[in-house]
């Protein structure tokens, strides 16, 4: 006669080799929600990771505060768009963005209503969404740097905006860069600066940009407009402050306008 096969999980049950056995197995049946526990919040976290990797709003604007003292412009700038429609009006029709993180920039003009928009990335792009890599693949935003003149032709642009790039360069490069930007637009260029005693760049974004940030002051930057022959946009700059003390706005960055040239 054969024999017939013995269950080892049942040999080992019922001759005690397992202690408590019997008890776990007790509780595993008393416990159905504990396992439907577990099963939502792999579903919630397994949703979570394919929205981050798949270019979702919020992982355009991930790095945005990064920098200490969350002093991050663009991020400024962002929270500042109402207030720019209000001070420019139809100026904000066609928009140029240079700076860090210029996709996430884009992307919230593109929801202006009769807003077009391009960027200028001056950094190298690491660890991009889906979102930021498809508007450079488009030649909406383009990696350029600002040490060399900008593939536009004059007054391509009704609107500049820079945020977080002149802060990288030294007084040489800015005689050609900010003329540059200024070349490109027709109604005139906002710069966001950051304020003399933020933090602005640590070990791996030195790296990156090549040195630290050089915070100047507003005097500082007047100055240097009048050195460059630049000149300021009285008429901008009022509305903006207007515009600002109605929403209760305070920039966390240093906020000119420029005029475009004649």
């Amino acid at each position: 006669m054969s024999r017939r096969p013995v269950n080892p999980s049942r040999r080992l049950a019922d001759g005690g080799s397992l202690p408590f056995a019997a008890s776990i197995q007790s509780k595993s049946q008393n416990s159905p929600l504990l396992s439907i526990g577990l099963v939502i919040v792999g579903a919630i976290l397994l949703i979570g990771y394919c929205y981050s990797s798949s270019g979702g709003a919020s992982n355009d604007i991930k790095d945005l505060s990064k920098l200490e003292g969350g002093a991050s412009c663009s991020l400024e700038v962002l929270q500042a768009l109402p207030i720019l429609k209000k001070a420019y009006g139809d100026s904000m029709h066609k928009v140029l963005h240079v700076g860090p993180d210029s996709c996430s920039v884009v992307s919230s003009l593109f929801e202006e209503e009769d807003t077009e928009a391009w960027g200028v990335e001056p950094y190298e792009l690491d660890d991009v969404g889906a979102k930021c890599k498809s508007l450079v693949r488009k030649g909406i935003v383009r990696v350029a740097d600002l040490k060399f003149p900008l593939p536009y032709r004059a007054k391509s642009f009704s609107l500049v905006i820079v945020s977080d790039a002149l802060d990288y360069l030294s007084p040489r490069y800015l005689n050609k860069t900010l003329p540059e930007l200024v070349r490109v637009s027709a109604d005139g260029v906002v710069i966001f600066s950051g304020y003399p005693g933020q933090q602005r760049a640590r070990g791996g974004e030195v790296a990156k940009f090549g040195r630290p940030a050089k915070l100047r002051s507003s005097s500082w930057w007047i100055r240097f407009f009048v050195q460059t022959n630049l000149e300021e946009n009285e008429t901008a700059g009022k509305k903006f402050e207007q515009a600002s003390a109605k929403k209760a706005y305070k920039p966390a960055c240093q906020v000119f306008h420029l005029k475009s040239y004649p």
